[in-house]
């Protein structure tokens, strides 16, 4: 009896010495890599599709974040075992449950603090009206464009923000690292104002990580998605009851590009510019179909940025030999964190800090790009936009910036249709603001001046975050809000799409136990059924209603099924044996059916061979 108590006793602390561990050093994997998270970031970006994401993001929480949970693990297996005596076993698991408890205190004070957790489990809990009183539908607003359109460059730099500038310039650098960007946003707008120092935008929930950052500034709205997973890109839509500035721009007659060096399915991005505007997507697997690139070239998330800017003028020049006026919209990845990427272009004056060297390379990269725009016919009519779509991940580059200072994400419009009306004000704005503030730049007239939570920064109106201060506006955005849920409308119908994402996770669920040559059967088992409630939520989680396996024998017509049992000694698990004993040949396919509750079927999404 002493056996079997020590035995549950060595379990339970491995299992718990495995589960703290992992926590632990993958939230210390996730803070160093991504800096000043926020819980709803963390649950859209666990949620969401990983094709297109940088292989290296991956290997790298292997290394850091699941590596030494395995050594751990195994270090305390490898000890119980050597350790003959009872007592000295008991010893060393109980070192283990200690260390592993005050390890646990440690990591949930840190967690907790560093996620602001209470007010982000009080967003989940309480409902708030901040949105819905405040949201100014873009439909019911009149917009009036000039006679003559002008055309829109508008650039996303990845992380991109003013802390990078010197101090006397309004960053929080003792050197500046940005020293192109901040010219390029001192000589033209950011609102800043009399004042000479550099103004960005106020990062919020749902807009500080790239396809947050990018909605928000371009719907007047945060991203805050209703469904446990992040599955937008298997919808048939992207928050269709929204009106966004491709939308706008659609209905005026633009043609619209997005160019990216990445996979534009990462995110949802590929199906939201394809839903509200219908751009052309000219990512990293266009610019493989074109022959822009080696069909096995890949470096960082595809390509990079030095590979970007000259697609870019390629494109452009393509866009302006077009009677309509165009929209290019341009997202840099040569910034993303941990430490960016190193590209041909880049010097090394801030030795072996790389990720400066790469923001440096970024900064001058962009004012080369700009500057060759300056040199085209089509610049006079053309409004171009720098924008950080928010501010890096990266914990260490920002290490020692004072945690008073108020970090932004940087903010350019160049050559603007229209000046502000209050020239001497600095603005006080978010993602949000860009909005309509894009549109107003380009020329079109704002009834009101308010689109969505956003406002015109070129006007004298006040925006939320101005009306309301930040911390109000934290608090509100924070919660929960139907209104902006009834605007996603999520299909909790099986799309086509998400039937694929299914298909894809059931492969190789299907497989043969054992045979049973005397009896001529064949035990075979469905692994992890189950495994589909850790990606969708409940209203879109498929509901089993049968699992079946239906076999046939090589050659003959006849089709014959059974339907598994779950397995007694594992839930995620259904079995069931077939019999084959009136088979000549013994040799023939098993195929997987899968039926819900409402109807549902999916049919042959896996198949064994029958061989002996």
């Amino acid at each position: 009896m002493k056996r079997f108590f020590s035995t549950i006793f060595y379990i339970v602390t491995g299992i718990l010495v495995f589960l703290v561990s992992l926590i632990g050093f993958a939230s210390r994997w996730a803070f160093s890599s991504w800096g000043d998270l926020d819980m709803d970031e963390i649950v859209f970006h666990l949620q969401e599709p990983l094709k297109g994401a940088s292989s290296g993001i991956v290997w790298d929480y292997l290394l850091k974040g699941l590596l030494p949970v395995v050594v751990i693990l195994v270090v305390y297996v490898i000890l119980l075992i050597l350790l003959k005596k009872r007592k000295r076993r008991l010893l060393c698991a109980c070192a283990f449950l200690l260390v592993t408890i005050v390890f646990a205190f440690f990591v949930k004070k840190s967690i907790w603090d560093r996620l602001d957790m209470k007010n982000w489990i009080d967003g989940r809990l309480h409902q708030s009206n901040f949105i819905e009183e405040n949201y100014v539908d873009p439909t019911n607003v009149k917009l009036s464009f000039p006679e003559k359109k002008k055309n829109l460059i508008y650039i996303y730099l990845e992380s991109m923000e003013t802390t990078y500038a010197d101090e006397a310039s309004g960053g929080a650098f003792s050197v500046n690292v940005i020293p192109e960007l901040t010219s390029i946003a001192q000589d033209n707008e950011d609102f800043s104002g009399s004042q000479n120092n550099l103004n960005g935008g106020v990062v919020f929930s749902g807009t500080g990580f790239t396809t947050g950052a990018m909605f928000a500034q371009t719907t007047g709205l945060p991203l805050k998605i209703s469904i446990g997973s992040n599955f937008m890109d298997t919808q048939n839509s992207f928050f269709p009851q929204v009106t966004a500035l491709g939308d706008i721009l659609k209905e005026a007659g633009y043609r619209q590009v997005f160019l990216l060096g990445s996979d534009a399915t990462f995110g949802g991005r590929r199906l939201y510019y394809q839903d509200h505007g219908d751009f052309e997507i000219r990512d990293y697997l266009y610019a493989k179909e074109e022959g822009w690139i080696d069909p096995d070239y890949e470096v960082w998330w595809g390509y990079e940025d030095q590979k970007l800017f000259s697609f870019a003028k390629e494109t452009l020049l393509e866009l302006a030999e077009g009677g309509e006026p165009f929209h290019l919209t341009i997202l840099t990845v040569d910034t993303h964190y941990e430490d960016g990427y190193v590209c041909d272009l880049c010097d090394d004056e801030f030795g072996d800090d790389q990720y400066a060297n790469v923001m440096a390379c970024s900064s001058r990269q962009t004012a080369a790009f700009l500057e060759w725009l300056q040199q085209q016919d089509f610049y006079k009519d053309t409004v171009v936009i720098l924008c950080g779509d928010h501010t890096t991940m990266d914990t260490n580059f920002c290490a020692d910036v004072d945690g008073s200072y108020q970090r932004k994400f940087y903010t350019a419009f160049v050559n603007t249709a229209v000046a502000p009306e209050q020239p001497e004000q600095e603005r006080a704005f978010s993602s949000m603001d860009l909005f309509p503030t894009t549109l107003a730049a380009i020329g079109v007239t704002i009834d009101g001046n308010r689109l969505a939570l956003g406002t015109n920064l070129f006007s004298s109106t006040e925006t939320l975050l101005e009306q309301y201060g930040q911390d109000r506006m934290k608090k509100e955005l924070l919660r929960k809000s139907d209104f902006l849920e009834s605007l996603e409308k999520v299909d909790e119908n099986v799309t086509d799409a998400l039937y694929e994402r299914y298909c894809v996770v059931f492969e190789d669920s299907l497989s043969i136990d054992s045979y049973n040559s005397k009896k001529g059967t064949v035990n075979v088992r469905v692994s992890n059924i189950y495994f589909m409630d850790t990606l969708v939520d409940e209203s879109l989680a498929i509901d089993v209603e049968r699992v079946e396996v239906e076999y046939q024998e090589d050659g003959m017509d006849q089709i014959h099924s059974i339907t598994l049992k779950p397995d007694p000694k594992d839930s995620a698990s259904y079995i069931g044996t077939v019999d084959i004993s009136s088979w000549s040949s013994l040799q023939g396919e098993l195929r997987l059916n899968i039926y819900t509750a409402d109807g549902f079927v999916f049919t042959g999404i896996d198949s064994e061979r029958v061989e002996y």
